[in-house]
């Protein structure tokens, strides 16, 4: 297809935290068979994104998006800073001469806005990465903090940088969950502040055109006509699960988030930059969740779809990628039409069935291994088909890990051509700037 060397004026980055080519290759199947396509998997132009950090080969979801979001490699647990800051060092996370911006920063200088969505806490690893600078993932809130600088620091917590922060003060949209994390305990029973403050009241006395949302109806009854700025905390932590939810729940899908959110981002006429993130698909894996992680992956791709159909790849760049993928295997050599969730056709040497999807590590291992007597547990007998059924593990981990193998990035739209090839995860934000013409480096405007 002829190549798009028009400007963007809109940036939409989508990422599936943990997808790696496993996952979303097995997802697929959930769509009916083999041949479908999740909606990402038809963009013309794809690459490969390497995903170390650096001081470890396999990353975690705070160096990384330091990395697709600021441009710049850093170590691992650390967020919008540079690798002279190591994890949890109270004192060099003050230097601010470390600090290093998102491309959300570089879209806000440039007069465009700017937003966050995400199933996960929006103090989360990967959409803190849009907006913080700090030593420590962990410090979503200042008791964590505390715990590790003691009381007298003068470290800003994530939550608190994200109300009151040079880039979250200005962003126009920012939905997930996590509302625990923003309210002191005197004031909500759930709340994890210490420090006497209620960041979400400090949010909406900034200004009467701040809407404030907790759940589906209430975004939905949103009037974006009265509405500059547009703060959504639909859980205490996370969002719940996809599978976990019905009309009880009220919580809006991924889906319906980024529709709201582009309904509101579109009305700024120099366009705006939007990190949109599937994050419970890690979490999922993490848990070896197999069910859950297919399905949120399934989620996410719904809601790439609805970008698309209210943009036009004319004038809006899409990017869509992993931070990471997982120590999750895609074998088994299923039965075509098979259920990607259930038994492999064949017996191992040991008799016992084995599963299509399998884990190299994690908690479940205590569930499918006798560890007296050295042998395999059927899987097919204790996967009864629930959302919270766990795979197979072969290592026992309190928690599965990452994996260390290069992720897929899908592009459609203005210069989607530069994100073919394989290439380092922190070329990601330069090669977005270039087509949007942000920052002060070369772009498509002052070549």
């Amino acid at each position: 297809m002829p190549k798009n060397n028009k400007m963007a004026k809109n940036v939409i980055m989508f990422l599936g935290d943990g997808m790696g080519i496993a996952t979303h290759s097995a997802a697929r199947n959930l769509l009916g068979d083999e041949e479908q396509s999740l909606s990402f998997e038809k963009f013309p132009y794809t690459g490969l994104s390497r995903t170390y950090n650096v001081n470890k080969i396999v990353s975690d979801s705070a160096s990384t998006a330091t990395a697709y979001l600021c441009g710049v490699k850093t170590n691992g647990g650390t967020i919008g800073v540079d690798a002279n800051i190591e994890r949890t060092d109270c004192n060099t996370t003050l230097n601010t001469k470390n600090y290093v911006h998102s491309i959300a920063k570089w879209a806000l200088d440039a007069g465009k806005s700017a937003g966050v969505v995400t199933t996960t806490r929006v103090t989360h690893a990967s959409p803190a990465g849009v907006y913080a600078h700090v030593a420590e993932r962990d410090w979503e809130n200042d008791s964590e903090v505390a715990a590790d600088c003691g009381n007298d620091n003068k470290i800003e917590d994530i939550a608190y940088q994200l109300i009151h922060g040079e880039v979250g003060s200005k962003l126009s949209v920012v939905m997930g969950g996590g509302k625990s994390y923003f309210v002191d305990k005197k004031f909500y029973k759930k709340g994890k502040r210490i420090d006497g403050r209620n960041l979400i009241d400090e949010y909406k006395a900034m200004s009467s055109k701040n809407a404030y949302v907790e759940t589906l109806d209430e975004l939905n009854r949103l009037n974006l006509n009265t509405t500059e700025r547009l703060l959504g905390l639909f859980k205490d932590s996370h969002m719940n699960y996809h599978l976990e939810t019905d009309a009880q729940t009220n919580q809006p899908t991924l889906e319906e988030m980024t529709r709201k959110a582009l309904e509101l981002l579109r009305r700024n006429d120099q366009g705006y930059f939007v990190f949109i993130e599937g994050g419970r698909i890690d979490q999922g894996h993490h848990k070896t969740y197999a069910r859950i992680a297919l399905d949120e992956t399934v989620e996410f791709s719904k809601a790439i779809q609805a970008a698309r159909e209210l943009t036009s790849e004319d004038d809006t760049l899409i990017v869509v990628t992993a931070d990471h993928s997982h120590a999750v295997s895609y074998s088994g050599y299923g039965t075509r039409g098979s259920d990607i969730l259930g038994g492999a056709p064949f017996t191992p040497n040991d008799k016992t069935p084995y599963m299509i999807l399998n884990y190299a590590n994690g908690p479940s291992f205590k569930i499918f291994y006798d560890v007296e007597k050295h042998e395999r547990h059927d899987p097919t007998k204790l996967i009864k088909g629930k959302p919270r059924d766990e795979y197979p593990a072969t290592l026992p981990l309190a928690s599965e890990t990452h994996g260390g193998d290069d992720v897929a990035v899908f592009a459609l739209g203005p210069w989607a051509h530069l994100f073919t090839g394989v290439y380092e995860q922190n070329t990601i934000p330069h090669m977005m700037a270039y087509a949007s013409c942000l920052g002060n480096r070369l772009t498509t405007c002052t070549q």
